[in-house]
């Protein structure tokens, strides 16, 4: 028989059998590999993770450290209430998700049901206020002011109410202490986050579900040493969630406590003075827009002249940080959030920015003295300054003929400054500056901490603005195109807007010389905020030291065994020399005594105090002035600013005025009664700490001023500034 030769399949099958057992065995050590990593190298690991499930953890809140002022005296504490909690994990394995419970639970409480549904809701970008914002597997308050009857209702019913808790609990309390609720300061706490608790995990302070942290003010900056670190007990459960056993407890460890430099009874007198400074100036006629000061928002600042602490911190409106204790409720967060109402969450003291005015010229003077202008030279002061076609007026026209630098600061002469201004941009080069210029007025004003934060230990500090070169052309670039668009409607429109666009397309990058003469005066684009300007104005007072702006004066712990101080930083000198100091002091003295806040400090007790100051009226467009009132003593420093309220003199003077009275007890004939003084020196000690870790708390009566505030118009300090200068 003849063999048949093998055909081409025969190799091809026993490669493909190869290939397929090539691809078992590796799906085979790969599985084996797997198990081995998972049984072996990391069995312990997952061991310990299924036996979790088992595990259900109870958790003990730590009492939140307490915030207090300067002489002991509590800003936030804790106090006991009757909580009422819904858990949503119970209330989601009812067939209507718990519908029935709450609204029975809103009989109980006297609550309307849609106001109980709304606070067990979880927070999300389309859910408005009120809502949970916390862990949807914690416990969600419903209210934490609840009777004890209504809490026994709802213990001694437990069957009609499943998931639903009563207990006594220690919940955030701010006091208002002198009637100063400190509201932006102090700040508010809020539920923790799940992404907030997953960041936090590899910290030194991790977070629980059941934790509030700080969302603003000293509670936010100070969250870690408040906070404390939760108890936790683990029990070991079967499957049916009945306990077996406990696995290991972990004790709760109450938080510090943060001592302030804060005054409470001053910062009850600055609160009081500012909010009747702006009522006073919406009683006052604007001739300038013939409508009265709408006063719409104002801010005031108390600081240690020689160490930046700040003694007192208002700012208006305000709002009650108690709101926010128990979940805020959908009226009070429109409120603090709405237009309407200014929005008074923001703390106007750190993050309001406004132009100057002429408090801004002790910069100017400095500058120019740096530029090699002589303080005691002769400087027209006439009634206004032209540049080209355009004319630049001194104050009410005023002319005083040739004076110095400090007589320029008394009078508060706008022409000084223009002509000063002036002539240093054309020695820069003007339009077409030198590489090598020194551009030394915005160059003083960078030395004197201008345009960045000034290191205050509260949170979202603002930077303010030097309209600076560099400045100009970042703005120019961010807006050119926006502003080209709009010039395109010239010379069909020629509105302001419009020719303001125009220009901004062509020449926006260039520093003009009418930018450079309003910047002088603290116009312009200019923007300061008021804890920048009483640290300038502390530091000529101390010397020439700039202090970081500090309120925590020291933590304390539970047991009062351990006392952090915090003491104060300095992050810089004022770029001028103690002649020049010296020179400006002396300046600043008399603006108190002969100057344009002259008659603000009638009877002041020169002598035994002396007072020093500058007022400031800042124009704004398509808005009222803004007030600006920057004194200080050799203890103290006060700065109030008041956004649409007329002259600085006129709406900040009286109650600037009457906050030093309060601080050194001065009568209504100048004269100084010791017994009435809230703080005639500040206050250098921390409160006495008794053995138990308890901090003694000074009595706190509230000031009452010996005679009323000031009760002179908007319209009179306009009068008195035109006749004074």
């Amino acid at each position: 028989m003849t063999n048949i030769p093998a055909t081409g399949r025969t190799p091809r099958v026993t490669i493909r059998l190869v290939a397929l057992q090539i691809l078992v065995f590796s799906l085979l050590l790969t599985l084996g590999g797997r198990l081995w990593y998972l049984q072996i190298r990391n069995g312990d690991e997952y061991a310990h993770e299924a036996a979790s499930n088992h595990v259900q953890q109870v958790v003990q809140p730590a009492t939140r450290g307490a915030i207090l002022d300067a002489r002991g005296v509590p800003l936030a504490d804790n106090e006991t209430r009757l909580v009422v909690s819904a858990s949503r994990t119970d209330l989601l394995k009812m067939e209507d998700d718990g519908k029935a419970v709450l609204d029975r639970l809103a009989g109980v409480l006297g609550m309307k049901p849609e106001e109980v549904a709304e606070k067990v809701r979880l927070c999300d970008a389309k859910t408005p206020q009120p809502c949970w914002n916390g862990s949807p597997y914690q416990p969600i308050p419903v209210t934490d002011e609840a009777t004890t009857q209504q809490a026994l209702q709802i213990r001694e019913r437990a069957e009609d109410f499943p998931g639903i808790t009563a207990e006594p609990t220690a919940v955030r309390r701010y006091p208002a202490p002198a009637k100063s609720r400190t509201s932006q300061v102090l700040g508010y706490l809020s539920p923790v986050t799940d992404d907030e608790i997953e960041e936090a995990k590899n910290t030194r302070s991790p977070l629980l579900r059941s934790d509030q942290i700080g969302r603003s003010g000293l509670e936010r900056s100070y969250d870690k040493y408040l906070r404390g670190k939760a108890g936790v007990t683990r029990y070991e459960v079967d499957n049916l969630g009945r306990v077996i056993g406990q696995d290991r407890s972990d004790k709760s460890v109450a938080g510090s406590s943060v001592v302030t430099s804060i005054d409470s009874r001053v910062q009850g007198v600055a609160e009081k003075e500012l909010d009747g400074a702006m009522k006073e100036a919406r009683k006052q006629m604007d001739r300038n827009t013939n409508r009265h000061y709408e006063a719409d928002a104002g801010a005031v600042v108390v600081m240690e002249a020689k160490t930046g602490r700040v003694v007192a911190m208002a700012s208006n409106p305000d709002y009650d940080p108690n709101a926010w204790v128990g979940g805020i409720s959908g009226k009070d967060y429109s409120r603090m959030t709405s237009k309407k109402s200014n929005y008074p969450l923001l703390n106007r003291a750190i993050q309001g920015q406004a132009a100057p005015g002429s408090i801004f010229k002790v910069v100017s003077t400095a500058a120019a003295v740096n530029a090699g202008y002589d303080f005691n030279g002769g400087y027209n002061c006439g009634s206004s300054y032209s540049i080209g076609g355009q004319v630049f007026k001194n104050f009410e026209s005023q002319s005083h003929g040739a004076i110095g630098l400090g007589r320029a600061l008394e009078v508060s002469c706008d022409t000084v400054f223009y002509a000063l201004a002036h002539q240093q941009w054309k020695k820069d080069g003007g339009l077409k500056p030198d590489k090598k210029s020194k551009d030394w007025f915005f160059r003083t004003a960078h030395q004197f901490g201008l345009g960045k934060e000034t290191g205050i230990d509260l949170p979202n500090e603002v930077r303010g603005r030097v309209p600076d070169r560099q400045w100009k052309k970042a703005f120019w670039k961010a807006n050119k195109d926006s502003w080209c668009k709009q010039a395109k409607a010239w010379p069909g429109k020629k509105d302001f807007q419009t020719l303001l666009a125009r220009e901004g397309c062509l020449e926006g990058m260039k520093l003009h010389a009418y930018d450079a003469v309003n910047y002088s005066i603290g116009q312009g684009d200019t923007l300061v905020t008021p804890i920048q300007m009483a640290s300038i104005y502390s530091a000529i007072s101390n010397g020439g030291t700039l202090y970081n702006p500090s309120v925590g004066k020291a933590v304390v712990s539970p047991d009062g065994k351990h006392v952090d101080e915090i003491k104060p930083t300095a992050h810089g000198k004022l770029p001028v020399t103690k002649k020049t100091m010296s020179q400006m002091d002396d300046a600043l003295a008399g603006v108190a005594t002969r100057g344009t806040a002259a008659w603000r400090f009638g009877g002041w007790p020169q002598d035994e105090i002396p007072m020093h100051a500058k007022t400031g009226t800042a124009e704004v467009y398509g808005k009222q002035t803004t007030s600006w009132f920057a004194t200080y003593t050799k203890d103290y420093s006060i700065v109030m600013t008041i956004s649409q309220g007329g002259t600085g003199s006129g709406a900040s003077g009286p109650a600037v005025r009457n906050i030093y009275n309060a601080l050194y007890g001065i009568d209504a004939k100048g004269g100084i009664d010791k017994k009435r003084a809230l703080l005639p020196e500040p206050q250098a000690k921390l409160p006495k700490i008794e053995k138990d870790g308890s901090i003694e708390s000074q009595p706190v009566k509230p000031y009452k001023p010996e005679a009323p505030s000031d009760s002179d118009t908007v319209e009179q300090a306009a009068a008195v500034e035109r006749r004074r200068g």
